[in-house]
C-alpha cells in the first residue's frame, strides 16, 4: 500500500529490452514454486523481508533462445513487502526497478497475462482477504 493507505503499489522490473514485468525466474532443484518466488524477489529486487500472501495463478508463454523455442510456465504469487525501509535494488542486467501505483503498473506492464493476475490480486486486497 502507498504510505497514505489509499492505493496499492506494485514493484516492477525493467528488463534489458525495456519491458516492465514482475520479478521471476527458474525453479531450482529441491525448490517449490513459492520458495522460488521468495528467492527471485530477493535476487532480482533485493527485498529480503517479504510475506507471500497467496498464489494468484500461472501463465504460459513462449520465447526464442538462439535457435530454440522455449515454453515456460510461471507461477505468480501475491507478495507483501513487510519492511517499508527496504529499498529495491536492481540486478546489473536490468534497466530499471521501481514501485508503481496500481493503475500505472497496469499501464506499464508488457504482458497481458500478468496484468490479468494483477487485477485478481487487486480484488483480493480490496476484499480484505489479507
Amino acid at each position: 500500500m502507498t504510505p497514505d493507505g489509499k492505493d496499492i503499489e506494485i514493484l516492477l522490473i525493467q528488463d534489458s529490452k525495456n519491458r516492465w514485468t514482475i520479478p521471476k525466474g527458474h525453479i531450482e532443484q529441491g525448490e517449490t514454486a513459492k520458495m522460488t518466488a521468495i528467492r527471485e524477489i530477493g535476487e532480482e529486487a533485493g527485498l529480503q523481508h517479504i510475506q507471500v500472501l497467496t498464489w494468484l495463478g500461472k501463465i504460459h508463454f513462449k520465447y526464442r533462445r538462439l535457435d530454440k523455442l522455449v515454453l515456460m510456465t510461471t507461477q505468480v504469487y501475491l507478495v507483501r513487502a513487510i519492511d517499508k525501509s527496504e529499498t529495491p535494488t536492481k540486478e546489473k542486467w536490468m534497466n530499471g526497478i521501481r514501485w508503481f501505483k496500481f493503475n500505472d503498473a497496469i499501464d506499464a506492464i508488457e504482458y497481458e497475462d500478468i496484468e490479468k493476475l494483477m487485477l485478481i490480486a487487486k480484488k483480493k486486497i480490496r476484499a480484505g482477504e489479507f
